[in-house]
């Protein structure tokens, strides 16, 4: 299992449009090969910056299976205009889990 991370960073006084707009987009994401679940949480000292945590059977259903599939685009559409600057993306594997 893969968990993909995501800092987003929202333009400000854009977050309640962009909750919106990923209420929306979840059901995209959700229907993909390989996924398993999804978090997305709001920082409470940054309250325009939440955190993305998606769980993936693999790497490649991410990159290849999701970032290639047509519905990646619509995903896109939705939700890339409120990040500024774009957010970087990294894979992580569980080296060690508690509880």
């Amino acid at each position: 299992m893969i968990t993909e991370h995501a800092l987003l960073p929202v333009i400000p006084g854009q977050e309640p449009a962009f909750e919106a707009a990923f209420d929306q987009a979840r059901h995209i994401i959700a229907g993909m090969p390989g996924f398993r679940s999804l978090t997305l949480s709001r920082s409470v000292e940054s309250p325009n910056t939440y955190l993305l945590l998606v769980e993936w059977d693999s790497l490649t259903d991410h990159t290849v299976g999701f970032r290639q599939s047509p519905e990646y685009g619509r995903w896109r559409e939705l939700l890339h205009r409120f990040y500024e600057p774009f957010p970087l993306v990294e894979h992580y594997e569980a080296v060690l889990t508690v509880g």
